[in-house]
């Protein structure tokens, strides 16, 4: 939980419940191709900070915290949890997914 609350005072933003416990349980797990963020090791190409300060200087708006790169996009979560795919300084016209988990399922576990 340190690692979290230490990722949340650089991003300068509070990640929503479901993403803390994401991020808790199993964002360390390699599984597919995709790699979300992380909050452990700060040395980590996946490390949330670093992958946030990247998205946000390609256009990522602000209030969106990055929960993957993939393809040249990012994969972001809002301030109610809801995850959307961010591209080219757009989000896509795609359903959001209603949390992490569900993200999870339909689309890191698939990579």
């Amino acid at each position: 939980m340190d690692d979290i609350i230490d990722a949340e005072e650089q991003i300068l933003l509070s990640l929503d419940p479901e993403f803390r416990q994401f991020l808790l349980r199993v964002s360390d797990v390699v599984c597919g191709s995709i790699e979300p963020v992380t909050v452990a090791d700060v040395n980590s190409h996946t490390y949330l900070p670093e992958v946030a300060a990247m998205a946000w200087s390609l256009g990522v708006s602000r209030e969106l915290i990055p929960v993957c790169e993939y393809q040249g996009g990012y994969y972001c979560a809002d301030e109610v949890g809801e995850v959307v795919y961010w591209k080219d300084g757009e989000a896509s016209d795609e359903e959001p997914w209603a949390d992490v988990w569900q993200w999870a399922e339909g689309v890191w576990l698939d990579s």
